[in-house]
């Protein structure tokens, strides 16, 4: 018999939130400072989930190692930071999700690799940072997912343990901090997974097509 759900941890980029058009604005004016054309929404997308270090590679051909690195991803955050809530928005049926969680009494949180510094202004901006149980950005602790470590500080944050959680998100990185702690990891195929993702490789307990999908695994 599979333990009760108690709670639901979230990632955020391609989870809660459709965050690549924004996060691609940041990128195409990265491009505009060295007179590169735009580069189209469907090819910046499926890295959105990886942040500036993955957007960066695919957009300027840089990698952390590239002497241009930290200059190009300084103005990436500036402009991010300036404009983080442009055109993000939640995915669809995402806030009736939610509803759902809060109307049965289960906890929920953000366990993200999304800095602190962006987290909580745009769960802000999108009007949840105070329902949230917990918001554990990727500079929270001293490790960031795949490690353990973001995810037993939820725990520890909602007094829930992991066998009593579900965490959704859109990456194999979430699905492996997930089975770190024996906690049920749903991949969201609603989110940033690329069409080169093996995700029968990535040891998920399930997945969903759209946000109000999990609700079946709260049976």
């Amino acid at each position: 018999m599979k333990p009760k759900v108690h709670a639901v941890l979230f990632d955020l980029d391609g989870t809660f939130a459709d965050t690549a058009p924004d996060l691609a604005a940041a990128l195409n004016h990265v491009r505009a400072t060295r007179d590169l054309a735009p580069l189209p929404l469907e090819i910046l997308r499926p890295q959105a989930s990886h942040g500036s270090v993955g957007l960066l590679k695919v957009g300027m051909n840089i990698t952390p190692d590239s002497p241009d690195f930290t200059g190009l991803r300084e103005i990436f955050l500036q402009h991010y930071a300036e404009n983080i809530f442009v055109q993000t928005r939640l995915f669809d049926g995402m806030a009736e999700l939610i509803n759902q969680l809060d109307a049965r009494e289960i906890v929920w949180g953000i366990v993200t690799n999304k800095p602190h510094r962006f987290t909580v202004p745009l769960m802000q901006a999108l009007g949840y940072a105070t329902r949230a149980g917990c918001l554990i950005s990727g500079d929270t602790c001293a490790n960031a997912k795949p490690h353990p470590e973001p995810m037993q500080l939820a725990c520890a944050t909602i007094k829930i343990p992991a066998e009593n959680c579900l965490y959704l998100g859109d990456d194999q990185r979430d699905m492996q901090a997930a089975n770190a702690v024996n906690m049920r990891g749903i991949i969201a195929n609603y989110g940033y997974v690329s069409e080169e993702c093996s995700v029968a490789n990535w040891q998920a307990f399930g997945s969903v097509n759209t946000p109000l999908d999990l609700l079946d695994f709260l049976q």
